[in-house]
């Protein structure tokens, strides 16, 4: 029979599985492993994707150079295409990548410049690790495009390569990858997965991260929120469908929530459709809207109280000025004082962490449209 949860309870099981309660979590590899992986994107309004997600969960302590020292010197983390994992999670990655059934332009392609592939081999070997600038350009065929990826051969076969494993992101310069040969970046000894044990360890690893998610659903690019068959089923009151729960937050100690300001791209939240049955909260991330049609705010980070999702921060991070601009703190419900009082908290650590000070509205939320 499967777990009869009230609304709250799921809730509470969502933030806990996140490390959004308290106590905040103190390791930063462990709180990686936790979360399975962060999503690396370029957008810095506050703060870059990874960086913001682990302040949101450590805190001011948390150092983004101690970061930088995890993925591209002890190698405790590892950097894969668009994203920075546990090395643990490599395999069944690689092994989802190199099985599942593959498109098949991209087959295509990379049989026929199978020489291109080799000879990036060999300099890596011999030279890395390396930027894809210090690479040559020996396609066979070039990669067609309508878009910015137009005729980017290099960067196209090392991002092919390294998800099947047969390079490695080695570290960066600015924004620039160094690619090198995976035995040079990844730990020794990591198992090689097949596809049907890759997608059990897949699946089990994001219910842990997730506490409660569907089994399945519209896929999306990226990496999903589905859990197939891991956990036990669970119903939610007033909620449809059946979930999967991880049984392993079923008997949570009693539940100490906090506020938090949260990432755009954060897990909570990234599931729109879980987001809005879960917590009945409404989110689009609206940097690519025009300004008069932004309800929230180029870069809104959405607000957590306990177990409830409350709002969004509409502030923007101004490093030559040395400010962090406050425009509005949009209310989705009522603010009590412990609202208030912890979004103002939370606005002071943010700027406090970033080395910026607060200017704008943080010392009283202003409600704005929903």
């Amino acid at each position: 029979m499967p777990h009869r949860l009230s609304l709250g309870d799921a809730r509470r099981i969502a933030v806990h599985a996140q490390l959004l309660d308290l106590p905040r979590p103190t390791d930063l590899i462990g709180t990686v492993e936790r979360l399975t992986f962060l999503q690396i994107d370029p957008t810095a309004a506050i703060a870059p994707n990874a960086d913001l997600v682990l302040w949101s969960r450590l805190g001011s302590t948390y150092d983004p150079t101690d970061l930088v020292t995890a993925v591209e010197h002890d190698h405790t983390l590892v950097e894969t295409v668009a994203y920075i994992r546990s090395p643990q999670d490599v395999p069944a990655v690689i092994a989802e990548i190199r099985d599942a059934e593959q498109h098949p332009f991209m087959t295509e392609w990379l049989t026929a410049n199978d020489s291109f592939r080799r000879d990036i081999l060999a300099k890596l070997e011999a030279e890395g690790p390396l930027l894809s600038r210090d690479i040559p350009d020996t396609s066979v065929v070039p990669w067609p495009s309508t878009g910015w990826t137009n005729n980017r051969n290099i960067t196209k076969m090392l991002e092919a390569l390294a998800l099947r494993g047969q390079v490695a992101i080695a570290g960066r310069k600015g924004r620039q990858r160094y690619f090198d040969l995976p035995e040079r970046v990844y730990p020794a000894g990591l198992p090689t997965l097949t596809l049907e044990q890759a997608v059990v360890h897949r699946n089990e690893r994001r219910l842990a991260s997730l506490g409660i998610a569907r089994a399945t659903g519209t896929v999306m690019p990226g990496e999903g929120s589905y859990v197939g068959d891991a956990g036990e089923p669970a119903e939610i009151d007033g909620v449809t469908g059946t979930w999967r729960v991880h049984p392993a937050y079923l008997d949570l100690p009693a539940f100490e929530g906090r506020t938090a300001l949260l990432s755009p791209f954060d897990r909570l939240i990234h599931d729109r459709v879980r987001a809005e049955q879960l917590f009945g909260f409404e989110y689009v991330l609206e940097m690519y809207k025009p300004k008069d049609q932004r309800r929230w705010g180029y870069f809104a980070l959405p607000i957590l109280h306990h177990d409830r999702l409350i709002g969004k921060l509409d502030a923007l991070a101004d490093r030559k000025t040395g400010v962090l601009t406050v425009n509005a703190v949009h209310e989705d419900v009522p603010f009590t004082k412990a609202m208030t009082a912890g979004v103002q908290r939370e606005v002071r650590d943010l700027a406090a962490w970033l080395g910026l000070e607060v200017s704008g509205p943080a010392a009283s939320a202003t409600r704005g449209r929903r």
